[in-house]
C-alpha cells in the first residue's frame, strides 16, 4: 500500500504534498473560530484546500464547505483528516453559473445565492466566507439567525465597491471589528471581519 506524501502543520492538520496550479491555503491565522460550539453549523465559503473546514470539523460535526475550483484535492484532504466535512462544489454568488479564475486554475462553476447556500446546509450558525470579492453579493436579509461571522472584504478592482447596505446591517445587529490590511493590499484585500451577533438581537 503506497502511503501518499502529506505536509502537516504545527496543530496536526495534514494536507497532501501534490502540485496544482493554484495557491494551497494551510493556515488560517487570520481567523477566529475558537468559540465554534459543537451544535453549531459550519459554512465554510471559499474553503480552498480545506484549511478551515477542517479545523471547524474538529468543534462540531456539522460542517458544509463551498468550494468552486479546489474541490477535489479539498475532499481528499479530508479524507486525510477524517474531517467530516459536506462539500458543495460551487460558489457564492447570484444563482447564475460563471467563470471562477483562481490563479492558473479556470472552471465553469454553479453560484447559489447564501440563503440557498444555507438551506442546503440545514442552517447556519457560523459563517466563514473568503470569496474575492462575492461577499458583496451576499444579501443582508440572509444573515438572519447567524451568531458569527468570519470574512474576508475586498474591494476594486477585482470586484463591486463595498455593499453599504450589508455594512450597515452587519453593524446595526453585530458587535464587530475589522482588522484592516495595509493599503493596495494583494487582490484588493480590505481586511478580515469578525463579527458576533448582538445578545438582544439574538433570535430565538
Amino acid at each position: 500500500m503506497i502511503v501518499p506524501a502529506y505536509i502537516e502543520t504545527a496543530d496536526r492538520v495534514r494536507f497532501l504534498a501534490v502540485t496544482r496550479p493554484f495557491r494551497q491555503i494551510m493556515d488560517v491565522p487570520d481567523y477566529r473560530f475558537d468559540d465554534i460550539e459543537p451544535t453549531d453549523i459550519v459554512i465554510d465559503i471559499g474553503a480552498n484546500v480545506g484549511a478551515f473546514c477542517i479545523r471547524a470539523a474538529r468543534r462540531t460535526a456539522h460542517v458544509v464547505a463551498v468550494e468552486p475550483v479546489t474541490f477535489a484535492l479539498l475532499r481528499e484532504n479530508c479524507r486525510l483528516n477524517q474531517a467530516q466535512v459536506h462539500i458543495i462544489e460551487g460558489a457564492l454568488g447570484d444563482g447564475k453559473p460563471r467563470e471562477i479564475l483562481w490563479d492558473d486554475a479556470r472552471c465553469m462553476a454553479p453560484t447559489f445565492p447564501l440563503k440557498k447556500i444555507i438551506a442546503m446546509a440545514g442552517g447556519c450558525d457560523f459563517l466563514k466566507c473568503d470569496c474575492e470579492g462575492a461577499e458583496w453579493q451576499i444579501d443582508h436579509r440572509d444573515l438572519l439567525g447567524i451568531r458569527r461571522i468570519e470574512m474576508e472584504l475586498h474591494l476594486p478592482p477585482i470586484c463591486p465597491p463595498p455593499d453599504m447596505i450589508l455594512l450597515d446591517h452587519i453593524a446595526e445587529h453585530f458587535t464587530f471589528t475589522i482588522d484592516r490590511v495595509p493599503c493596495h493590499g494583494p487582490l484588493g484585500l480590505l481586511g478580515y471581519l469578525h463579527a458576533t451577533r448582538k445578545e438582544e438581537d439574538t433570535i430565538l
